[in-house]
């Protein structure tokens, strides 16, 4: 029987598919253990307990019907021919449009018209998960807040936003995939180098307003707290906000943004409430660690590097044809941009077992900030965090190794106690 790429990569993502549904049902087995961990069974009654597992329960239950209904649509997509249907079809339509008009003539515009059907069908078929997820789910065990006109409306600014950047990002990286200069990796790489800063930069001070509200902390104790803390590290804070993800969700957050010495931090109104001055400091502490050891830079300097070295064996193999007609598109047509998603198709191994080093790398840098924390004289308020946002957010207290190892890039909350147990004995 003669090779099939396009076999290949269905018979890869079947298995991936099929290796979550079993680490799914591992993590229900943990899930349904009757007694939380001795080390934190006497935070929790039996009626609190079952309502966590209840709610951990359901939601790995509908993440599990969720990935083997889209492992299925995917290879049957796939089978199908998906991606060259299309393809002609963006063509069918510039076809219709493009006369008189040259900037909706050519492999760029066809591209752009490409991605863009693309994402209406990623959209129309991920629509009903999200509704379900929000108002069934979520609201059955008392955590949505968002109400349909809200989810609509969000619906449509993510239409909109997509409208205005996918377009110009697409176009200028189908140009330069259009080059034939051996230097192509080392464009495309720069590139998108670029679109991720301008993204980090322009999401948190002009997208994420769009969808919530950003209030500036109010003058008082837990300002003045999380402001000595800031100048005891030297962290150039520029603003204090508040988030109000009340208004979408009981869940609470904390981050912080920004470049150089225009640092800003965010906090969830849901975190304030639930969780003690203290307590939030705490968590402040944490995050800064983040800050002050580098992770951030860290973390972009391995994406970058990996980025680089894909690209660089993209553009070694981009011009195989084999590849294209195992996909279904007829001999002789290879848009660069499709040659690019189907690469992406391919090493789709490769991102699997990255994605485990990232989760490994991201659970190392995790204890390091707790760590970090603790040595600011933390620990126990953080331990207090964890414990409080475990109980409102209902976590998983139980979690199957392989499980979590796979899914999770934090680590499980029992470690993590443990862990800050530690570094506070050896601050001592």
């Amino acid at each position: 029987m003669e090779f099939s790429w396009l076999h290949a990569v269905v018979a890869f993502n079947t298995a991936v598919c099929l290796l979550h549904f079993y680490l799914d049902k591992r993590q229900q087995r943990a899930l349904r253990r009757p007694k939380p961990h001795p080390a934190v069974a006497h935070l929790y009654s039996d009626a609190e307990y079952e309502k966590k597992r209840a709610y951990n329960l359901a939601k790995l239950q509908f993440a599990s019907v969720q990935n083997l209904w889209d492992g299925a649509l995917t290879a049957a997509m796939l089978l199908a021919g998906f991606l060259p249907a299309t393809w002609r079809l963006a063509g069918m339509l510039l076809a219709r449009w493009g006369d008189g008009r040259p900037w909706l003539q050519g492999e760029v515009a066809q591209s752009v018209v490409w991605v863009l059907i693309q994402a209406a069908v990623s959209l129309a078929l991920s629509l009903p998960w999200s509704a379900i997820s929000t108002f069934q789910l979520e609201a059955r065990h008392g955590f949505n807040k968002t109400r349909p006109a809200t989810f609509v409306t969000d619906k449509l600014k993510g239409v909109l936003l997509g409208l205005i950047f996918l377009p110009p990002i697409i176009a200028a990286f189908t140009a330069i995939l259009q080059r034939s200069s051996p230097y192509v990796g080392l464009y495309l790489w720069a590139f998108l180098l670029g679109v991720q800063l301008f993204v980090v930069t322009v999401y948190p001070t002009v997208i994420a307003p769009l969808f919530n509200t950003y209030t500036p902390l109010p003058d008082g104790p837990l300002k003045a707290a999380i402001e000595q803390l800031a100048a005891s590290l030297a962290f150039p804070l520029k603003k204090l906000f508040v988030v109000d993800g009340s208004r979408r969700s009981a869940h609470s957050n904390a981050y912080m943004y920004g470049f150089g010495g225009n640092k800003r931090i965010c906090l969830y109104d849901t975190l304030i409430d639930q969780a003690s001055q203290e307590q939030v400091v705490a968590v402040l502490a944490h995050e800064l660690g983040h800050w002050k050891l580098s992770h951030m830079p860290k973390l972009l300097a391995a994406t970058s590097t990996v980025s680089l070295a894909q690209l660089l064996l993209f553009t070694a193999v981009r011009t195989s044809s084999g590849v294209f007609e195992d996909f279904g598109f007829p001999p002789g047509v290879r848009p660069a941009l499709a040659g690019f998603l189907l690469f992406q198709q391919l090493i789709g191994p490769v991102d699997e077992v990255l994605g485990l080093l990232s989760n490994l790398v991201s659970r190392t840098f995790e204890f390091q900030a707790d760590a970090f924390a603790a040595s600011c004289g933390k620990a126990e308020d953080l331990k207090g965090a964890l414990l409080v946002l475990d109980k409102e957010n209902k976590g998983a207290l139980a979690s199957d190794p392989l499980y979590s190892a796979y899914h999770h890039s934090h680590p499980p909350l029992i470690e993590r106690l443990a862990a800050l147990d530690a570094a506070s004995k050896k601050a001592e």
